[in-house]
């Protein structure tokens, strides 16, 4: 029983996404220390500046997190169009809803609680990685 379920967990579309996750992570992270470093000089970021790194951050991660989930780890080969737009729809309509989550928890952590925004924003990172791979994997590449 144990092995069948590591089996399972410990495949290779599991940890390639877990790898890719990581990297995809990495681009959220340095571009939204870039796009905020940029805006604010080094000072701390007001609201509407911490918002627009983060959506900037997000547009940069979600390009990269389609290119790598579709070719590397869910292996959607397909280059028709119908399939692309699809499965592009699907995947930016996704990580609209966790883009959704990371501004409402920016937003009360940052803003309210007045906790440090980079410490947020990795926090952040780890239930978008589950939320995004729970979406791709039920409803975006489905085989």
């Amino acid at each position: 029983m144990p092995n069948k379920f590591i089996s399972r967990i410990a495949n290779r579309e599991t940890v390639s996404y877990l790898v890719f996750g990581v990297l995809t992570t990495a681009v959220s992270i340095i571009s939204y220390e870039t796009v905020k470093l940029m805006l604010t000089g080094g000072g701390e970021p007001s609201p509407l500046q911490m918002n627009i790194a983060n959506i900037s951050s997000w547009i940069l991660a979600v390009a990269f997190a389609y290119i790598t989930n579709k070719l590397f780890v869910f292996r959607s080969m397909s280059l028709r169009p119908m399939v692309i737009v699809r499965e592009a729809a699907a995947f930016v309509g996704a990580r609209l809803l966790s883009l959704g989550f990371e501004i409402v928890w920016m937003n009360v952590t940052v803003s309210l609680l007045h906790f440090n925004d980079s410490i947020c924003k990795i926090a952040a990172q780890f239930v978008i990685v589950a939320m995004n791979y729970i979406f791709s994997k039920l409803f975006i590449f489905k085989k």
